[in-house]
C-alpha cells in the first residue's frame, strides 16, 4: 500500500457512483470496505473482486451491527448510501426518511467510535430549491422543495454538529451525475436522453428551457479521490458544490443528438414542471483547484460505447437501470 493510502468505507458502494468510484480507490492504493444491500447485483465488482484490498459487506445502513462490521479498520468514510432521487423517495417516504436521515447521526457516531478520522458526505445541489440568482453558490440559503432534498440538507446540519477535533468532515453538493458505470443508471437526464436516442431513435424533451447542472461520473469520482488526499486543514468543515456546466434540457438533447445521430428528431412536449437549477462550482475551484475535465459529450460517448458493446441489454425495461422500478420490484422496507 502507498504511504498515503487509507482504509475507506464506501456506503452504497455498489450503486451508480460507488461502482465507478470503488475501482478507482483500489487503483489509487486505498483499501475499500463496501456496505451495500446489492439490490442491483453483486456482479458490478466481478472485475475487481480478486483485489485483496476490497471487502464487501452485504447489509443495511440502518443495521448497527452491519455498520460496525463495515467500519472495522477504516479511517475514512465516503457516505453515498441513500434513496437517491425524488420519485424513489416519494414511493415510500417513511423508508426514505429512515435511510436518508434517521440513521445518519448513528452512522457518524459509529464512525467516530471506530476511529474514523475523515467523513465525506454526498449531499445534493437540490438542497437550494429554485433560485432566481444566475450563479447559485454555497452562501445562499437552503430552501429544499422535496423531502429528499430536505433530509439531505438536514444531514448537512447533523454532520456539522458532530464535527469535532479528530474528525475532519466535508460535504459535497453534486450536480446530477451522468455517464457510464458498472451499475448503470438510466433514470437521470443525460442518460435518459441517450437511451432514448439510441434505442427509440428519437429524443423527447419535456419543456426544454429548464436548466440542469450535470457532472461526468469520472469527475465525481476524482473529487472523492482528491478529498482523501488533501491535508485536513484544506477540507475540514467545508461545503462545496460540484458541477460542470448549466445546460438547458434542449441543449442537453442537442448534445446527445450530435453524438448519437445528427438526424434524430427532437420532440418537445409541454410540461408543468418548470423547475430550473443552476449552480456555481467556482468555490471548489478556488479552494482546492478542482475543475471538471470531462464534458457532457464525453458522457454520451461513454454511454454509446456501452450500448454498442452490448453491456446494457433491455435498457428500456429492465428494473436494474431504474431506481424506482427496482424499489417497486424488491419491496424494500
Amino acid at each position: 500500500m502507498k504511504h498515503n493510502s487509507r482504509n475507506v468505507l464506501v456506503t452504497g458502494g455498489a450503486g451508480y457512483v460507488g461502482s465507478a468510484l470503488v475501482p478507482k480507490l483500489l487503483a489509487a492504493g486505498h483499501r475499500v470496505n463496501v456496505l451495500d444491500l446489492f439490490l442491483y447485483g453483486a456482479e458490478v465488482f466481478d472485475s475487481i473482486r480478486p483485489n485483496a484490498g476490497l471487502r464487501e459487506i452485504e447489509g443495511d445502513i440502518r443495521d448497527p451491527a452491519a455498520v460496525a462490521r463495515a467500519l472495522e479498520g477504516c479511517d475514512a468514510v465516503i457516505h453515498l448510501a441513500c434513496i437517491s432521487n425524488d420519485p424513489s423517495f416519494e414511493l415510500n417516504p417513511a423508508l426514505g426518511k429512515s435511510i436518508n436521515y434517521d440513521c445518519f447521526r448513528p452512522l457518524v457516531r459509529a464512525a467516530k467510535r471506530a476511529g474514523v478520522k475523515r467523513f465525506i458526505y454526498a449531499s445534493s445541489s437540490s438542497v437550494y430549491g429554485v433560485k432566481r440568482e444566475a450563479r447559485v453558490g454555497e452562501d445562499l440559503p437552503l430552501e429544499p422543495l422535496t423531502d429528499y432534498s430536505k433530509y439531505k440538507a438536514m444531514c448537512e446540519t447533523v454532520l456539522a454538529e458532530e464535527r469535532e477535533p479528530g474528525l475532519v468532515t466535508c460535504t459535497l453538493r453534486p450536480a446530477t451525475v451522468c455517464g457510464s458505470a458498472p451499475r448503470q443508471r438510466l433514470d437521470v437526464v443525460v442518460n435518459i436522453l441517450t437511451n432514448l436516442a439510441i434505442n427509440q431513435h428519437r429524443i423527447k424533451v419535456f419543456g426544454g428551457e429548464q436548466k440542469r447542472p450535470n457532472l461526468h461520473i469520472d469527475d465525481m469520482c476524482d473529487v472523492y479521490l482528491r478529498l482523501l488526499e488533501l491535508p485536513d486543514e484544506k477540507i475540514d468543515g467545508k461545503i462545496w458544490n460540484v458541477g460542470y456546466e448549466n445546460h438547458t434540457l434542449m441543449q442537453l438533447a442537442e448534445i446527445v443528438r450530435a453524438v448519437v445521430d445528427r438526424d434524430l428528431p427532437i420532440e418537445v412536449v409541454p410540461t408543468d414542471d418548470h423547475r430550473s437549477y443552476q449552480v456555481s462550482s467556482e468555490k471548489i475551484a478556488r479552494d482546492i483547484g478542482f475543475r471538471p475535465s470531462r464534458t457532457i459529450e464525453d458522457a454520451v460517448r461513454g454511454l454509446k460505447a456501452a450500448f454498442d458493446a452490448g453491456k446494457l441489454p433491455d435498457s428500456l425495461e429492465n428494473p436494474r437501470y431504474f431506481n424506482i422500478k427496482m424499489m417497486q420490484k424488491v419491496k424494500l422496507s
